[in-house]
């Protein structure tokens, strides 16, 4: 995309200077008096783009970041001066690049916002935007720290996920692969052992034959099973990055039993928790309820923030069209509305944030422990069929040796 240098007055007649990129200058002329902004003059800028360092960067090295700076820019240090002091502290080198070059950028003219937006995968939508809102409403201190404690609370929420999806998973890995061992070493070997006795397939009971056929399907076709669990995967990938496909398995995965509602207090403490900081931070509602949409996480409650995203836009309220998407509790739509009518919709929102965090570590913690047992009885089940199944003949041959004595 062109990027374009601009000069620009403030409400207070101060020229202001940066660097914004646009498909045209009609869309930067726009873009700055969404910001109060008068311009002056706007031009294309030829010059090569800054690179993109790429990700790398832990959610504790980004909190402590957005800590220092908004400590160093409260006790009134320039903002070239913090990121020159930050970069050269960081061990991180992809970090430290991109700091060196937000640096390099905001000497130039650039807006601190603007260059951190260079680095997507480093500085999302949200990070951006609330930092142009610091910019603008001249609070960039309190801004860093809020952000700072959203990013550890947002990396919580995204920790109780994989937690709430990695124990089941590992434990369906591990099934499969014992079971796989099983068939194809441990029933073989016996079957060697029940040949050893002089005893006929038609000797030995009927859950054990179906045991050693199971396995000599298993070995015989095994190369047929590999390529059947690839295509089950590719399937998969292809179907999740398909947007109907995607769609249908979230849609699917909030539908499930036990980790449906899980998933349901995820979302709901992560899309509160993201719209009451932003909108706390002076972003408009509009741009923030985008936000929320394109950082929910799930396709289905990202399509309902739009609907009401488009709702609010027209001049309604947010709690009926959240009602009617279906995927908020109705509590949830109650205390927005509540929110809406008092004026103190962030409080609000941060409020139910608070409150359905805690539900989801009570619910992580209800899901863990309901899914252990499950598990382990399943596993368990199928390596005792195996082991009884195999067993048999021997408790009858030795039966028979007994009695024969």
């Amino acid at each position: 995309m062109p990027e374009f240098s601009w000069e620009a007055r403030n409400r207070a007649g101060q020229i202001q200077k940066g660097v914004m990129d646009a498909p045209d200058i009609i869309t930067v002329q726009n873009r700055l008096r969404q910001q109060l902004l008068t311009p002056v003059k706007v031009q294309p800028r030829s010059r090569l783009r800054g690179i993109s360092f790429g990700g790398g960067v832990g959610v504790k090295e980004l909190v402590t970041f957005t800590r220092l700076f908004a400590t160093m820019i409260n006790a009134g240090l320039p903002i070239v001066q913090c990121l020159d002091i930050l970069a050269s502290q960081q061990s991180n080198r992809a970090f430290k690049a991109a700091l060196t070059d937000i640096k390099g950028n905001v000497e130039q003219g650039a807006t601190f916002s603007e260059s951190l937006r260079r680095h997507p995968l480093i500085f999302d939508d949200l990070f951006v935007n609330l930092i142009q809102a610091g910019e603008v409403g001249g609070i960039l201190d309190s801004i860093m720290l809020r952000l700072s404690t959203y990013i550890e609370k947002r990396a919580k929420l995204i920790s109780q996920v994989r937690g709430a999806m990695t124990y089941p998973t590992i434990v369906v890995f591990v099934a499969i692969a014992v079971m796989a061992i099983l068939m194809a070493f441990v029933i073989p070997a016996f079957e060697e052992m029940f040949k050893n006795f002089g005893g006929g397939k038609e000797n030995l009971p009927g859950i054990t034959r179906l045991m050693l056929a199971a396995s000599h399907t298993f070995v015989s076709y095994l190369w047929l099973f590999v390529l059947v669990g690839i295509g089950l995967a590719y399937a998969f990938i292809a179907t999740y990055r398909n947007p109907r496909g995607k769609k249908m398995l979230h849609k699917a995965l909030l539908s499930l039993p036990v980790m449906g509602p899980t998933m349901q207090k995820i979302a709901v403490a992560r899309f509160t928790r993201t719209l009451g900081t932003l909108l706390q931070s002076g972003v408009p509602i509009l741009d923030a309820l985008e936000i929320c949409a394109r950082t929910a996480g799930n396709v289905i409650i990202s399509e309902g923030v739009m609907d009401v995203r488009t709702a609010v836009g027209e001049g309604q309220n947010m709690a009926d069209p959240l009602l009617k998407a279906g995927v908020f509790p109705e509590m949830v739509v109650q205390m927005i509305s509540v929110g809406e009518q008092t004026g103190a919709l962030d409080q609000m929102l941060n409020k139910i944030a608070d409150f359905y965090e805690e539900e989801t570590d009570v619910a992580v913690a209800a899901l863990t422990s309901s899914l252990e047992p499950i598990m382990m009885v399943g596993v368990g089940g199928m390596v005792g069929v195996v082991l009884v199944a195999m067993y048999l003949p021997i408790f009858s041959l030795a039966g028979a040796v007994g009695g024969g004595g």
